[in-house]
């Protein structure tokens, strides 16, 4: 018993590894290094509690909501923030983006306070609910709608008013 609830964690974890370090990007606008230190958390997390985990509903949902409280997390504790550069990592792509966009779009990202910023990656990139935003911030459906309505009024300073220049066809 033990073996298959392993393989099937290992099969999760494969499966959801680049969707995950995907979202951690974005959270943490481009530090591929957090990124990468947060995914880990979140599967040592993740395979702790495998056997309550791997019943729920949506273990996939869970995984988000792990990361992104690990993220939010990581933010309070100013201490353990070392950022040595503001230059941003060349980042893997698929070769099929404009590179110029990406580092613009993640430098906006940046200039956003970190709850902002997950609850725009909640919302727009993990196109979840204002209820779901909420209960995985752990915060009011009101006070998601908030932050929304600041960070997007933020990245239209930052980017510019016209926003279609950004949005793909």
């Amino acid at each position: 018993m033990r073996q298959a609830r392993a393989d099937e964690y290992a099969e999760f974890a494969v499966a959801r590894a680049g969707h995950l370090y995907r979202s951690a990007c974005l959270l943490t606008a481009g530090d591929t290094y957090l990124a990468e230190d947060l995914v880990q958390e979140t599967f040592g997390r993740l395979y702790v509690r495998w056997g309550r985990v791997s019943r729920v509903g949506n273990p996939a949902g869970y995984a988000q909501t792990v990361l992104t409280r690990a993220f939010l997390a990581h933010q309070r504790r100013r201490s353990s923030r070392e950022r040595a550069t503001d230059v941003f990592p060349d980042l893997p792509g698929s070769g099929d983006g404009d590179a110029s966009l990406r580092l613009t779009l993640l430098d906006a990202l940046a200039r956003l306070p970190a709850k902002d910023r997950a609850v725009v990656v909640l919302r727009y990139w993990e196109d979840r609910s204002v209820e779901e935003t909420a209960d995985v911030m752990n915060v009011s459906s009101a006070a998601v709608r908030t932050r929304c309505s600041r960070a997007l009024g933020r990245l239209r300073e930052l980017l510019g008013e016209d926003l279609a220049e950004y949005a793909r066809p």
